[in-house]
């Protein structure tokens, strides 16, 4: 006995040596790619030296001897910290996943090789200026320079996601970079997936009824505030697929997680710092690391600083020293589904305006690791690329010996966005930004701007012209062989939203709808916001002026005007009137949480119960009134539509009729859903979250999802790669936290403001910045969730133009050297 007692302590201490130097070999190994920001390097490809200073929250500054060796030192920086999010980024776009992950992408490199972005990206890099083409050239040789420092010097393959996924990492391209920001319209568009289920519900219900579950935005378009004293004298058949959305590695997502942000500007009369004031935060999905990455160029017109996207030359959102500029999405109704008649007789040709026409076709090859690759036929059309039936649900909206084409802006082979990016990054006042607009493609974005004097906001983007008699005004797919639903250009550039300098002094944006025009000027008909425009209207009429303060209190704002709107409307003839109920009954539960929802003023924080109360309330409303009449489709609405919920409860056109079950004898009314709404939502909240209503917290529900793409799901690195944090807000609030609507945790935060900008150019220096991770890409970096906690508090870091700033408290300096 004593003898196998003795061997088992060996074997358990060889086992714990064996873990913890298998341990110590994978952090060693991971360590390697780490980047030294104190190093000196000779790099080829730059004229003079370069210094790269990367400040205490490890943003770099580069200071160079021309702009094409800020450049080349820009795109070092990003390969030193997000290589493997950069190259993530060039599979996705090029359809390349599946080399890596095998058939579980093959859906999504089969989607992307039918739009054929990259390609399309390859042949625009010839429209591209003079100076956009020396930039992309010099991007690339920097990023290639490291990339060549990691193959020579040992630098652990450059990620340690590298070691898991061993793969040849090819030269950056100029391509590979217009090819990100065409990605990036793809994330932006919620076009195509809203057509698709419009499309599908109409099929389910009549008109009247499909104008209640996805109305038209019932607001007048608002972007320039009127003049303060003018408003407050006083001062106060086929099986859905949902593959493509649902896997973290795609770029496809429903509508609801479609590209959202804040942006507003004010004029220095009504500003207290006498000069104008800006505030933007673009929100995309949460991701680990965030896309945003904050970084300082010095050009040769000034220096820059703001939030740039690894695998682009460009400050995307930032500032200089006399403008500033934010995005956000414009929600123009940029694409289109086309419905192709197929030749029986011929299933290469496709029916046009004038007879039967030939596909234009080519065979793109998918290589899939651990299976045999897959030959793919692909097809386009005058109108388009062809897409697969099996893809975005596209074949449940499809007639027999018919295929769908997508018209869409982004669709160009001479897309020049990148190079009006370049020229609004450049620009030195408003009207400079908004002329260097004028060649932007897609995304579609509103540019908000604000020198030392004006500000403006400018839709940028290619808007098609269509022809006043489309048979569905690009809401519906529609037959694209009708001469009357091809698009006939693009409308000119002069023709899009502009707001200059308004008289009110107050310009912003929430992604609402901004213009009322008739169809086909009408910019869109899907807009992304009805709710938090609300809050954000009070807050600026508020004050008769403002401070860099009170725009970021704006920022941070998590009252919601829906909450307070929807649960008055659901509880109308719930409070109060329920008869006295024992402890632990369902009638006492909703007793207490009715008794809690009527004191509550709407503030989604993380610390309070009503809010879980009020989203599981309202979210259970939502399938209350549909699963009848939707049946299957109804889990495809994962989201509260807040207009859909008053418009029933208001009876507006007969909206009410959604209260009554179609398929039960008694007639129900709002009043019998709303109460037997709530108690299905306390009774979720129970079995999730606890037994004590009033002890319940929204944070743990809405909890930030940062995820690591590809390590995000695996057991032991999810927790070292993931991060997870609290929050407040919520779907409709300025501090916008979009839940995830679907699963078991269906309030979990995946979508926000991955960056936050205040400028005030009163005192440029004093401006804010932060993103909702941190700067490095790299799970061992102290820099890979440094702001993290700063973003979840509502907190900033300094944002200043002044080297010497930079210089006093910089964690490294690399110099990069011309090689002899």
């Amino acid at each position: 006995m004593a003898l196998i007692f003795r061997w088992l302590i060996w074997f358990a201490t060889a086992l714990i040596v064996l873990c913890v130097a298998n341990v110590t070999l994978a952090y060693y190994f991971a360590s390697r790619s780490l980047p030294d920001y104190d190093a000196q390097t000779d790099v080829a490809g730059i004229s003079a030296t370069i210094e790269i200073v990367r400040d205490n929250a490890n943003v770099p500054h580069i200071f160079g001897a021309n702009d094409q060796d800020v450049f080349f030192a820009l795109g070092y920086a990003h390969a030193q910290d997000r290589l493997w999010q950069m190259t993530m980024l060039r599979r996705t776009v090029q359809g390349r996943l599946s080399e890596l992950f095998g058939e579980r992408t093959l859906k999504i490199d089969e989607a992307m090789r039918r739009y054929d972005i990259y390609n399309l990206s390859v042949a625009s890099e010839k429209a591209q200026d003079e100076e956009t083409t020396a930039a992309l050239n010099a991007y690339s040789a920097g990023v290639n320079a490291w990339l060549n420092e990691v193959n020579a010097g040992a630098r652990g393959r450059g990620a340690p996601e590298m070691w898991l996924f061993s793969h040849p990492v090819s030269p950056w391209q100029p391509a590979d970079s217009i090819a990100i920001l065409k990605l990036m319209a793809l994330q932006l568009s919620p076009n195509l997936a809203n057509e698709v289920l419009r499309a599908r519900t109409s099929l389910l219900i009549d008109n009247d009824r499909l104008r209640d579950i996805m109305p038209d935005d019932p607001t007048s378009g608002i972007a320039a505030l009127p003049a303060y004293a003018s408003l407050v004298p006083d001062v106060p058949s086929f099986t859905p697929d949902t593959q493509l959305a649902s896997d973290p590695l795609s770029p496809f997502h429903p509508p609801e997680l479609a590209g959202a942000s804040n942006a507003w500007a004010a004029n220095a009369d009504r500003s207290a710092t006498g000069s104008t004031l800006l505030a933007n935060d673009p929100h995309l999905g949460l991701t680990a690391p965030t896309i945003w990455y904050l970084a300082r160029l010095e050009l040769e017109s000034g220096g820059v600083i703001g939030a740039t996207i690894p695998g682009l030359p460009l400050i995307m959102s930032g500032r200089g020293d006399s403008l500033g500029w934010g995005i956000t999405a414009a929600y123009v109704d940029d694409l289109d589904i086309m419905i192709e008649e197929v030749n029986p007789d011929n299933r290469d040709q496709y029916r046009g305006p004038d007879g039967w026409v030939p596909f234009r076709t080519r065979d793109s090859i998918v290589n899939i690791k651990d299976a045999p690759a897959v030959t793919l036929r692909l097809r386009w059309t005058a109108n388009g690329p062809v897409m697969s039936g099996n893809q975005f649900n596209l074949g449940t909206i499809t007639p027999p010996d018919h295929v769908t084409a997508i018209a869409w802006s982004a669709l160009s082979d001479r897309d020049t966005s990148i190079s009006a990016a370049m020229g609004i990054m450049r620009a030195r006042t408003v009207n400079e930004a908004i002329r260097a607009g004028e060649t932007f493609i897609a995304p579609a974005l509103n540019l908000t701007l604000a020198d030392r004097n004006r500000i403006a906001m400018k839709t940028i983007g290619a808007i098609p012209a269509r022809d006043p008699n489309h048979q569905s005004r690009g809401r519906l797919p529609s037959f694209g062989y009708l001469p009357e639903n091809r698009w006939q250009g693009r409308f000119p550039y002069s023709d899009n939203p502009i707001f200059l300098n308004p008289e009110g002094g107050i310009i912003g944006n929430t992604n609402n709808k901004t213009v009322d025009r008739d169809f086909p000027r009408h910019v869109s008909y899907l807009w992304g916001d009805t709710q938090r425009i609300n809050r954000w209207r009070r807050l600026m009429q508020a004050r008769e002026v403002h401070t860099r303060d009170s725009f970021i209190e704006a920022q941070l704002d998590t009252v919601s005007f829906t909450a307070r709107t929807l649960s008055a409307l659901m509880g109308a003839d719930l409070w109060y009137t329920g008869d006295a109920a024992p402890e632990d009954t369902p009638e006492r539960r909703r007793q207490i949480a009715l008794d809690l929802l009527s004191a509550w003023n709407g503030e989604m924080n993380e610390h309070l119960p009503e809010p879980l109360i009020y989203a599981a309330w309202v979210r259970a409303v939502q399938q209350r009134l549909i699963r009848d009449e939707l049946g299957p489709l109804s889990a495809e609405f994962t989201h509260v539509d807040p207009v859909f919920i008053e418009r029933v409860f208001r009876n507006v056109d007969g909206a009410g009729i959604w209260c009554d079950v179609i398929q039960s004898a008694p007639v129900e009314t709002c009043t019998d859903i709303a109460r037997q709404a709530l108690d299905d939502a306390l009774i979720w909240i129970t079995e999730n979250h606890g037994t004590a209503i009033e002890a319940v917290r929204w944070g743990d529900a809405h909890v930030a999802k940062h995820d690591h793409a590809v390590l995000g799901q695996t057991p032991i690195l999810n927790w070292v790669v993931n991060i997870r944090q609290s929050t407040s807000g919520g779907d409709n609030t300025l501090q916008r936290g979009k839940t995830s609507g679907v699963g078991p945790a269906p309030f979990q935060n995946v979508h926000a403001a991955g960056y936050r900008g205040v400028y005030d150019f009163a005192d440029p220096d004093s401006s804010v910045f932060v993103t909702a991770t941190g700067q490095s890409g790299h799970p061992l970096s102290r820099y890979y969730d440094n702001l993290g906690e700063l973003w979840r508090r509502g907190e900033y870091i300094p944002m200043s133009l002044d080297p010497a700033l930079a210089r006093a408290a910089a964690v490294g300096v690399t110099v990069l050297t011309p090689k002899p």
